[in-house]
């Protein structure tokens, strides 16, 4: 790897433990062993030149294209080259509930064949350990090369972060490679027909055979076939009237969630990958290796309405255990994977960034901050979890009156709201909305469960939350809800004031603010920025935000503005390339992605836009998030 590919250029494969970014070029520039939140061992992303990658290649000048096969997370890069067109299939083991013994699953498998004419191979295995900060030793042997770790510099003896001493990365290779410095390289010519295995196997010295891998690459590619979201378009036998590249893209979304999810835990991450920048050179790189329960609602709507049930109650279940475990003021707005350890945030100061975007940071510190939103979102998510068949039990509900008294009684604090900004504590519009959201739904569970009674606080808060919000967060003389309390500042997140039954969608005050955030915020093809620069205390500017940028999709359906609404989604995912993967963030000038990639919000926002606009297509009353009694 000699320069920085643009983000749109990776796909992205895993095993539910911890994923990889391939680029059209052939390099993993990014994988973590042996979870998505451990260490780096191939960071090339983040430093060309000391993060380390895993390159398979033609020698010689190439046009390259990526594709999955079919509804799978199996990628496949095609390179075409003036002598013959090769074929790289890339996928980390996924089969069934529980995998088998005699083969690893902590692995990255490369299937390399020839498919036309000859083509000269060049393979570069170049790992590095613990971000690259820790020494690392390659070696010939049996049946390929082995990269070990070694001291870090601090006297660790080469211990992992994850508590693994002696890490290793074992290369099943079908040729002999030359080491030199620490890096293993091969070139040598393929012919049409024949194809090669390499597999990097973390934690394990075993070369394997051929034919295993080809068994396993049906069994994964088998996996994903069946767990993937199908029906025929528009079959209303099949209860899906998601209908052609919204429902191609919503299936897609619903893969990368599955990704994103790990196994042991039922954590979803943001993000699987840390600093990538949300402004190219600057400062605005964040950690999104972990899980965070505002995305609780959106993820259990997405999930639940492509038929995967089973994964938004599993995926929402780790938050309502945490709920009853923990006084509400203990609950943290994110959680590591493994729910406790890693979120301390650090800068590692060695590595570049991507394209010289630094700090590139690991953790996260809005940990520790105050956002008032993520109580709304916790009773939301749980709602809405019911409105999709689940069950609520009396220690749930008891968790959640919890969690309702809790915002009785902080609902009018200030906080760092739903962006995380970073500095003092403000009163954000949004996270009394969401306050306003909380209790509402709670409400409304109370009068569904036979078992369930509500305080009568709940109502007389939420009615005070309500008149405040309307009289001091919303501006007639910008025609908007506005960011804060103080100052006339937009926001996107008012466009979730008629998605939450807020306010009625034909409310003068919504439609004023659909049209003021179209006509401030917005560019003229609907990509939606969060808020203007100098919203928040940081340097430099980021990028268009493309869940906000959904969230105009939704409003502008819900508004029964369809038309439009459907303009803009067509024109926001235009950006998602021919894998069908969003980031973060979209340069609106460049039309390069930003941020972490592939991102969960954006992938949940698709699909929950692409079912706003089906139910809006049928002209039917689109119910708020979660709500019950108007069922």
């Amino acid at each position: 790897m000699t320069r920085y590919e643009p983000i749109s250029d990776y796909g992205i494969v895993g095993n539910l433990k911890t994923c990889a970014l391939v680029s059209d070029g052939g390099a993993i520039d990014w994988c973590c062993f042996p979870y998505l939140d451990s260490p780096s061992v191939f960071g090339g992303l983040l430093d060309v030149e000391r993060g380390g990658t895993f390159a398979v290649a033609p020698v010689k000048p190439f046009d390259s294209r990526q594709r999955y096969l079919g509804e799978t997370n199996v990628l496949q890069t095609t390179f075409s080259t003036a002598g013959g067109e090769l074929t790289v299939t890339d996928f980390m083991p996924v089969c069934g509930e529980e995998y088998a013994d005699d083969y690893p699953v902590d692995a990255v498998y490369r299937k390399v064949t020839c498919t036309d004419g000859s083509v000269d191979v060049h393979v570069e295995f170049e790992p590095r350990f613990d971000y690259a900060r820790a020494e690392t030793g390659v070696e010939t042997t049996s049946g390929g090369v082995v990269a070990t770790r070694g001291d870090s510099g601090d006297g660790d003896d080469g211990e992992s972060a994850d508590g693994h001493r002696g890490e290793s990365l074992f290369l099943s290779t079908p040729v002999r490679m030359t080491v030199e410095e620490a890096r293993a390289t091969a070139t040598y010519p393929l012919s049409e027909g024949e194809s090669h295995w390499y597999v990097a196997q973390y934690g394990d010295h075993d070369p394997l055979a051929g034919a295993t891998c080809d068994d396993l690459l049906s069994e994964t590619v088998e996996y994903w076939r069946e767990w993937a979201h199908t029906c025929d378009d528009g079959d209303e036998n099949d209860g899906c009237y998601l209908t052609g590249e919204a429902h191609d893209l919503a299936v897609r979304s619903g893969l990368v969630l599955k990704l994103l999810m790990r196994r042991d835990t039922n954590g979803i991450c943001a993000a699987p990958t840390t600093s990538l920048p949300e402004d190219v050179g600057g400062v605005r790189n964040w950690d999104y290796r972990f899980s965070w329960i505002r995305d609780g609602a959106f993820t259990v709507r997405a999930l639940s309405h492509l038929g995967h049930t089973e994964e938004a109650k599993a995926y929402l279940e780790r938050f309502v255990d945490l709920s009853k475990s923990l006084d509400p003021e203990e609950i943290r707005p994110l959680y590591a994977m493994n729910h406790d350890e890693g979120l301390s945030e650090t800068e590692l100061s060695h590595l570049t960034g991507y394209r010289n975007s630094s700090p590139v940071r690991v953790g996260n510190d809005a940990a520790d901050q105050q956002q008032l939103d993520v109580y709304g979102e916790l009773v939301l998510a749980v709602s809405q979890l019911m409105k999709s068949g689940a069950t609520v039990d009396p220690d749930d509900w008891a968790a959640i009156a919890n969690v309702a008294d809790h915002i009785c009684e902080t609902w009018d604090e200030p906080g760092s709201g739903i962006w995380e900004v970073r500095g003092d504590d403000h009163q954000f519009v949004h996270s009394k909305v969401m306050c306003w959201v909380g209790l509402d739904r709670a409400i409304e569970m109370a009068e569904t469960l036979d078992f369930a009674e509500a305080d009568d606080r709940w109502s007389t808060v939420r009615e005070e939350i309500h008149e405040t919000v309307l009289e001091r967060g919303y501006d007639d003389e910008i025609g908007a809800f506005t960011q804060r309390y103080e100052g006339d500042a937009l926001d996107a997140t008012a466009l979730l004031v008629p998605l939450t039954g807020f306010l009625p969608p034909d409310d003068d005050r919504v439609v004023s603010t659909v049209d003021t955030i179209r006509e401030e915020l917005a560019t003229e093809d609907g990509l939606v920025f969060r808020y203007r620069d100098g919203a928040d205390p940081l340097p430099g500017e980021e990028g268009a935000f493309v869940l906000c940028s959904f969230w105009l999709v939704d409003a502008l359906a819900v508004c029964g503005r369809v038309e439009e609404a459907e303009t803009v989604f067509e024109n926001v995912v235009e950006y998602a390339g021919s894998l069908g993967l969003l980031s973060e963030e979209v340069d609106a000038e460049r039309g390069e992605l930003l941020g972490n990639y592939p991102q969960a919000f954006s992938h949940i926002g698709l699909v929950n836009a692409a079912l706003y606009l089906a139910e809006a297509r049928q002209d039917v009353e689109i119910q708020p998030f979660g709500a019950h009694s108007l069922d």
